[in-house]
C-alpha cells in the first residue's frame, strides 16, 4: 500500500511538472507575441532604413541613427499639437468619467421610476446613430465648429463603458450603504460624491483609461470638425507628416537619381516606426499606473453582471 501511495505521489508530482513546464513554454511564447512587435517598431524607428527594408533587423538595431525622430520633432507645429491632444485628453477624460458615472449611478438605482425604458433609449444609441453628415450639421448649428468642444462634447458617454459602471456599482455597493445615508439625512447627491465615488476606484480607472486612450488616438472627429491648423491635435499632425512623405508621381518624373527616390521610400517606412512610438510613449506610461485597477474594475464591472 505504501509502495502505491509512493509511485503515485511520484507520478502525480511529474504530472504536475509537466503542467508547470507547459504553462511556462505557452506563457513565454505568448509573452513573445505580444512584446515582439512592441520592440520591433522602437528598433526599427532608429536603425537605418534600408536595413529594415531589406529586413536585417530583427532582434538588435542597425546602423542607428535618428532621422525619423529629427523630422518629426522638427515639424514646426508638432508640440503644439502635443499640447492640444492633452488638454483635449484630460478635459475630455475629466468629463466622459464625471459623466458615465453619474448616469451609471442614477441606472442603477432599483427604485428609479421608467428605468428601463430609458435604458432601452440608451442602449438604442449603441446600435443606431444620426449619421457622420447629420452629426456635421447639429455640430455646425450649435455653433461648436472649429472648437475644442466639438471633439469632446459628441462622445461624452459612452453607453458601454456606462453598463460596466452600473454593473460595478450594483454588485460592489451594497444597497444597505445607502438606506444607512438616507436614514442619516444624506441626499442622494452628498451619497453620490461622497461614498459612490470613492467605493469606485477600480472602475473609476478602467473608465478613464478608455477614454484617454480612445481621446488620444482620436483623428477622425479633428478631420471632420477642425479648421485651423493651430487647434489640430496629434493624430492629426503626425497623419500630415506622413503624407508629406509620401512619394508623388512628379516626384518620380523629375527625379535624376534612383537612388534618392529609393532612400525616401526607405526614410518614409521608418518614419511610419518613429510615428507610432511618438503617439504611444505617453499612453504606455500611463498605463502601468491604472493597471492593477483596470484588471479588478473589469473583472468585477463585466463577469458579475
Amino acid at each position: 500500500m505504501q509502495k502505491n501511495h509512493a509511485s503515485h505521489a511520484v507520478k502525480l508530482a511529474a504530472s504536475d511538472r509537466a503542467l508547470r513546464a507547459f504553462t511556462l513554454i505557452f506563457a513565454g511564447l505568448m509573452v513573445l507575441v505580444t512584446v515582439y512587435p512592441l520592440y520591433f517598431v522602437v528598433i526599427a524607428s532608429f536603425s537605418d532604413p534600408n536595413s529594415v527594408v531589406l529586413g536585417k533587423v530583427i532582434f538588435c538595431p542597425d546602423d542607428i541613427n535618428f532621422k525619423s525622430y529629427m523630422r518629426v520633432f522638427n515639424h514646426q507645429q508638432i508640440w503644439v499639437s502635443y499640447k492640444n491632444t492633452l488638454v483635449y485628453t484630460v478635459v475630455y477624460t475629466a468629463l466622459n468619467v464625471f459623466a458615465t458615472m453619474t448616469a451609471a449611478f442614477v441606472f442603477s438605482r432599483k427604485k428609479l421610476v421608467g428605468s428601463r425604458v430609458c435604458m432601452l433609449l440608451v442602449l438604442f444609441t449603441m446600435y443606431f446613430s444620426g449619421g457622420m453628415i447629420p452629426g456635421y450639421f447639429n455640430i455646425k448649428s450649435l455653433g461648436l465648429l472649429n472648437s475644442m468642444w466639438a471633439l469632446i462634447l459628441p462622445g461624452m458617454i459612452s453607453t458601454y463603458n456606462m453598463i460596466i459602471a452600473r454593473t460595478y456599482i450594483s454588485t460592489s455597493i451594497p444597497e444597505a450603504l445607502n438606506e444607512a445615508a438616507t436614514i442619516d439625512g444624506c441626499q442622494p447627491i452628498t451619497y453620490f460624491l461622497r461614498i459612490v465615488l470613492p467605493l469606485s476606484g477600480p472602475i473609476i480607472g478602467v473608465l478613464t483609461l478608455y477614454a484617454a486612450v480612445g481621446m488620444w488616438n482620436s483623428y477622425f472627429s479633428a478631420l471632420l470638425y477642425i479648421q485651423s491648423s493651430e487647434k489640430l491635435p496629434l493624430q492629426m499632425i503626425l497623419r500630415e507628416i506622413l503624407v508629406q512623405s509620401e512619394i508623388s508621381p512628379n516626384d518620380l518624373l523629375s527625379a535624376s537619381d534612383v537612388s534618392e527616390i529609393v532612400s525616401k521610400a526607405a526614410l518614409k517606412e521608418q518614419l511610419k516606426y518613429a510615428l507610432v512610438v511618438v503617439a504611444s510613449v505617453p499612453m504606455l506610461v500611463l498605463y502601468p499606473f491604472l493597471q492593477k485597477f483596470f484588471v479588478k474594475g473589469v473583472m468585477i464591472g463585466s463577469v458579475k453582471g
